[in-house]
């Protein structure tokens, strides 16, 4: 489908020449401010709700920050100039980089932080003060001189003056910015460029812009202008960007934000409907939105109204339910009582609400009491629940009985090897256990509204236990729900879609099946769960709140848990942590608490640009793009195609248009995932296609997780066959810290530039790439170190960090490599086609292993020799990079985790005192232990450990003389390695954190200086 709003031309100017910038190198191929935008993408992921496109589907994980798909575009769009200094001074500029763009992103400065940071000769000008008392006099106010520290004076307040000028203080902002040492510390004090005005944000930048690109007839007053006249004279056209792998949207969402035309392709269709909301309800004109909000507010009172008729959620005085807590029940085998199963039996730890288990013996069973304002001794104790550790565990009479769950299922293994068990397989028209299952469904808490505030946005609620008429309206939505459930079902308001286990699905399918006997998508959902969104489909039939069914559905099952940390306690969503397990107790929205995500709070940031959204493979792709941006599902931690079906089971049947165009079926089989031999071949042939689909000046962006040189071999054969040749390579640090990124998932994204291979043959031999990629390499990082030297005088800060180095490394060689046609005589597509042999090492490995090789020896850490950064590898380049990294508070798990598997080094946390995302450290000297410095560790056999050790034995007072002895008798060779060990304690003494290690290193590297040779 194509939605199409059409703007003129920017400006109509006649100066612009179309395709005078056809050959033109872009910017991001050479410039590319990864640090600062890095910081500026974790921002964005930090953000939560604040981040645009979440309110449409915050289940989708994995977006792109949108930020970062900005400079990608814009850098891929601006041409290099004979001034790269002031191409990167425009670039950020145009990102709101810049100290004077920081101090328009409204920064948390108050007048007292100018005061300590700045000078200022006559500071009354700017400010006004309110004495308090304390004071002296006015006249020694009056005389104060900026800097000083208004704590000195406790009755003087500094205030803004009403009347100063916006233009000074916003210059006054800037300067206090920048007496902060690092970008990090700058732009943390401010907003994110996307929540401002973008018209007053970006104003006073375009006179800059224009005189810089005025030579190209550019002329522009916004970032559509600007983007739609460098469109022209690369392509002759305003320009179009491409991505088949389109996800949650955020890509062609900030193309078209930023003035592109868009295409949008996925298999999958829940990601396709994201994409078309970003685009066209985000995207709305103000008028089509009012209507969506005024539709939204309609089928919200509706459900209301039916929901109330029925009267199955209030209670009689007239309280309202807000969420209903539920939890499994099961037979004990030893006392045949049956026994609530809940890891924890907390409801709101700050209230101290718990509930609690009184046994009933003439039922055989346990009432379940809710307490509220119990101590915190109560609170302790309700945190063990009955079931612990794979055990149901409780107590009566005062014995403690404990079952394996496992055995209360029954499981074995079947003749495959699978887990199967003793539980019924749950049927098509089921919603509820039977009488006789293993599991039972127990509601044993409500949390209710009072009636007086349960329509007012501050509600007062309370925890009670479940009464007799609470139990009766239960059975009363489980009556409605059993009455019309096969019509429902034919209908398609309620799923008949069978889970899919074939194989064994990572998340989905295998644990409802055999830890529940689940076997169809509407067994995740109870009776209440039901008739709530089968009257909001129902309701809802058109496409602008079909998109919201999503988030409706995330909130809505028998995964969501219960949070009972918060101040009233609250529901966790369905994929709260992307993975389709049960649990034992859980919650359901009554919809007073659903109400407000009917009625959705969407950002508006109307879209004036062609835009086409289809639900299709990339093979099918007929759509030409000028720039294709894709983030691919290599290495993914979500499984996207299996997850969905979780929404398509419900969305399925009634689509309306245009998504009724679309297969609503997750086509597991088409999807390209995983790794080995298949992606390869699957990759392969998407990115040809794409390839073919774009100009021969055309460019495209590949996204992809870093993991280790293996990775990069794959993607460069995957480009390789595609025809395509890497030009630039870029290292972002995208990823917030979770469960989901444990393992080998480093957090962090490989921003890699590509375009067309060059037309005609040009085979090659190894012999003569080597040396080749050897040269590109040092050329490559020799030019951005020049650069970075350029950028810190003028700026005050480099522009590339190690990671920009090492990166650029790397596609310095691929650059190179890929620009062949054959390698060795075979051809390069039926080289990267060709099954890969487990542990086999490619030729295209031994040049990824050179690059990185290359790359690693030229980035010598401040302070230390280069001959002795040749002389040394391994943990000991680990050990002093991270040490001269810490120095410039680059602690950040990533940065460890990539140089560990630059330099090879096998164990790298063996060396950390931490590894906690924002807190990663090196061990200090003293912190490591005699075990670590033993010749069997990887550390411990190195000159560097023994230089470590009598830096111990200093501190530790043991006499110089034996010190220095000992230091001698450990370094085999040691009167020729005495230069290295002099360079490397000295490097110590300047870059340790305690001084006490400082002065240590320092002695013994003037002890080593002044021995006498013998």
């Amino acid at each position: 489908m194509m939605v199409e709003t059409l703007t003129d031309t920017a400006g109509g100017d006649a100066r612009l020449e179309p395709f005078a910038l056809r050959d033109a190198p872009a910017l991001i191929e050479a410039v590319f401010p990864a640090q600062k935008i890095s910081f500026e993408a974790q921002r964005e992921r930090k953000a939560g709700a604040g981040q645009t496109l979440t309110a449409l589907g915050s289940y989708w994980k994995g977006r792109k920050p949108l930020i970062l798909v900005r400079a990608i575009l814009l850098g891929s769009l601006l041409p290099q100039t004979d001034d790269p200094e002031q191409d990167l001074e425009i670039f950020e500029q145009l990102m709101a980089f810049d100290t004077a763009g920081l101090a328009r992103r409204e920064p948390r400065l108050a007048p007292a932080d100018v005061a300590r940071r700045i000078t200022l000769e006559n500071p009354w000008r700017h400010f006004s003060t309110v004495f308090k008392g304390n004071v002296a006099d006015a006249q020694e106010i009056e005389g104060i001189r900026f800097p000083f520290d208004p704590d000195d004076y406790p009755g003087l307040a500094l205030r803004w003056r009403r009347d100063i000028d916006p233009a000074e203080k916003l210059e006054l902002l800037a300067r206090t910015l920048a007496t902060f040492a690092t970008y990090e510390e700058r732009a943390g004090l401010c907003k994110r460029p996307e929540e401002l005005d973008q018209a007053a944000l970006y104003a006073p930048i375009w006179p800059a812009v224009n005189a810089h690109l005025g030579r190209f007839g550019i002329e522009a007053r916004s970032h559509q202008e600007l983007v739609e006249q460098l469109g022209i004279l690369r392509f002759g056209h305003r320009p179009k960007v491409g991505d088949t792998f389109c996800g949650g949207g955020s890509i062609p969402f900030e193309a078209a934000r930023l003035g592109c035309d868009v295409y949008a392709s996925d298999l999958n269709p829940i990601a396709c409907m994201l994409t078309w909301g970003a685009l066209n309800i985000i995207g709305a004109s103000p008028e089509k939105r009012a209507e969506i909000d005024q539709a939204q507010r309609e089928i919200a009172e509706a459900v209301d109204r039916e929901i109330t008729a029925l009267g199955i959620e209030h209670d009689s005085q007239g309280n309202r339910a807000k969420a209903y807590l539920y939890c499994l029940e099961t037979r004990c085998p030893e006392t045949g009582w049956m026994v609530p199963m809940a890891p924890s039996w907390v409801v709101s730890r700050i209230r101290g609400v718990i509930a609690k288990l009184v046994p009933n013996f003439s039922n055989q069973r346990f009432d379940i009491e809710i307490l509220t304002g119990v101590s915190a001794a109560e609170v302790t104790a309700a945190e063990q629940g009955t079931v612990r550790e794979g055990n149901l565990v409780y107590e009566l009479d005062g014995k403690t009985y404990r079952t394996p769950i496992k055995t209360l299922r029954g499981d074995y293994r079947d003749a495959d090897g699978n887990i199967a068990n003793k539980l019924r397989s749950w049927e098509k028209y089921d919603f509820k256990p039977r009488s006789d299952d293993i599991f039972q469904e127990r509601l044993y808490c409500i949390q209710w509204i009072t009636r007086e505030t349960w329509d007012v946005p501050r509600s007062t609620t309370f925890f009670a236990a479940v009464n007799e008429e609470d139990l009766e309206r239960e059975r009363q939505v489980e009556s409605i729900v059993a009455q019309n459930l096969a019509r429902w079902q034919d209908e398609g308001l309620v799923p008949d879609m069978p889970l899919e286990i074939g194989g064994a699905p990572r998340y989905q399918g295998r644990d409802l099946v055999v830890a529940r006997g689940w076997s169809y998508w509407h067994h995740l959902f109870n009776s209440r769960q039901i008739l709530m969104v089968s009257y909001m489909m129902r309701l809802g039939y058109s496409e602008n709140l079909w998109v919201g069914l999503g988030g409706i559905l995330n909130l809505q099952s028998k995964l969501c848990s219960w949070h009972n940390d918060g101040r009233k306690g609250g529901l966790q969503n369905t994929f709260s942590n992307q993975a389709l397990n049960t649990i034992y107790n859980w919650g359901s929205r009554g919809f007073m608490d659903l109400k407000s995500y009917v009625r959705l709070e969407i950002p508006l940031f109307p879209l004036e640009t062609r835009s086409i959204v289809l639900c299709s493979p990339v093979l099918a792709l007929a759509a030409e793009s000028d720039i294709w941006v894709t983030d691919p599902p290599y290495a993914n931690a979500v499984m996207y195609h299996e997850i969905t079906e979780y929404f398509i089971a419900w969305l399925r049947k009634n689509p309306p248009p245009p998504f009724d165009e679309w297969t609503w079926d997750s086509r597991r089989d088409l999807a390209i995932k995983g790794s080995g031999d298949d992606f390869r071949r699957g990759m392969v042939d998407a990115y040809k296609a794409m390839t073919e689909h774009m100009p021969v000046n055309g460019m495209q962006c590949v996204m992809f997780t870093h993991q280790d040189t293996g990775v990069w071999s794959d993607m460069v054969s995957i480009f390789w066959a595609a025809g395509l040749q890497v030009v630039g390579a870029w290292y972002i640090a995208t990823e917030t810290t979770s469960e989901l990124k444990k393992g080998g998932y480093v957090q962090g994204t490989v921003i890699l530039m590509l375009r067309k291979r060059p037309a005609g043959e040009r085979p090659g031999f190894k012999q003569r790439i080597l040396p080749e990629v050897k040269r590109e390499v040092d050329a490559q990082i020799k030019q951005m170190l020049h650069l970075n030297t350029e950028t810190e005088a003028r700026m005050g800060a480099p522009v590339f960090n190690d990671s920009d180095l090492q990166m650029a490394g790397y596609a310095a060689a691929l650059k190179v490599l890929t620009g062949y046609t054959s390698l060795g005589g075979e051809d390069v597509t039926a080289f990267a086609l060709r099954p890969r042999r487990k542990g086999e090492t490619t030729v295209v490995d031994e040049i990824v292993e050179q690059a990185a090789e290359t790359a690693n020896g030229l980035l010598v850490p401040e302070g230390l020799d280069r001959e002795t950064w040749q002389a040394i590898g391994g943990i000991q380049r680990f050990y002093l990079r991270m040490l001269d990294m810490e120095t410039t508070g680059a602690s950040k798990l990533d940065n460890y985790q990539n140089f560990a598997k630059a330099f090879r080094v096998d164990d790298y946390a063996a060396v950390m005192a931490s590894t906690k995302p924002n807190a990663a450290r090196l061990k200090s000297v003293t912190e490591l232990k005699p075990r670590d410095l033993t010749d069997r560790t990887e550390l411990g056999a190195t000159p560097l450990a023994a230089v470590f050790i009598a830096i111990q034995e200093f501190l530790a007072d043991k006499d110089p003389e034996v010190v220095m002895a000992n230091l001698r008798d450990a370094i085999p060779d040691y009167l020729h390695r005495r230069p290295l060990l002099i360079d490397m304690t000295a490097f110590i003494a300047a870059k340790a954190r305690g001084p006490e290690i400082r002065r240590a290193a320092e002695a013994i590297a003037s002890r080593m200086r002044n021995q006498r040779l013998q």
